[in-house]
């Protein structure tokens, strides 16, 4: 039992589903998985385990942020010993392209995390995925006519940035269509610790023009093709 995951040795499968909301997470393991069994609710942060198309699966909430992502994704891999961690986000258009309900496979995650300024100091780290995952999802994702792209995320440290319009368009420039929260630690923990991940990402936000946003319900209840894809690489 790690401090916040209160999981017996074995309570929790080798890939795990990452939302970031807990009520997702249980909405989840309510309506995809069979014989769902909640392992943890310490914080509120509730994780289940079951199983899909009879593969063992869970699915743990992880909060907002770097700082809270790092907190369950180090706890899943060095306590309960998961190899494939899938993060199932929101994220902000920075691009018309990529409107409300879209999906992103994160190819790589361009951050202001000062997380990763105090590990690498001057280096400029680039946190990626696993290939063999970002492959996988690619391939299902097309296999079942869902409407997605793979391209660069931005992780930020802000959801309310003074700067934010600044940074967006700059960001648009160079190939970078969403914005989110976690997708940077996670990549950088799984690499530091040779396990695989990927962030699939569902547009619920745009942030540009008028901009538009998701109600809360939607946000928790309404993104199946993304909880789909990640669910077919248990």
């Amino acid at each position: 039992m790690s401090t916040h995951i209160a999981a017996a040795p074995g309570d929790i499968a080798k890939t795990v589903l990452l939302p970031g909301d807990p009520l997702r997470a249980r909405f989840i393991a309510e309506t995809f998985l069979e014989n769902p069994v909640c392992y943890s609710e310490i914080r509120g942060m509730y994780g289940f385990t079951g199983t899909y198309k009879g593969h063992r699966v869970s699915v743990q909430g992880t909060g907002m942020g770097c700082p809270s992502i790092g907190i369950y994704a180090s706890e899943l891999i060095k306590f309960y010993g998961a190899q494939n961690l899938v993060r199932i986000g929101t994220a902000g258009s920075t691009d018309p392209r990529y409107g409300l309900g879209h999906v992103v496979l994160a190819q790589c995650a361009c951050t202001d995390c000062g997380i990763n300024h105090q590990r690498f100091g001057s280096i400029q780290y680039a946190p990626v995925p696993s290939f063999e995952l970002l492959k996988k999802a690619d391939s299902v994702a097309g296999e079942l006519g869902i409407t997605h792209s793979v391209a660069p995320v931005f992780t930020s440290d802000q959801f309310y940035d003074d700067r934010g319009e600044e940074k967006y368009a700059l960001l648009k420039r160079y190939g970078v269509c969403a914005v989110e929260m976690e997708t940077a630690e996670l990549y950088t923990l799984a690499a530091g610790n040779g396990v695989n991940a990927l962030a699939i990402l569902t547009v619920s936000d745009l942030m540009y023009g008028d901009f538009a946003s998701a109600s809360a319900e939607t946000r928790r209840t309404a993104y199946g093709d993304m909880i789909t894809i990640a669910l077919s690489l248990a």
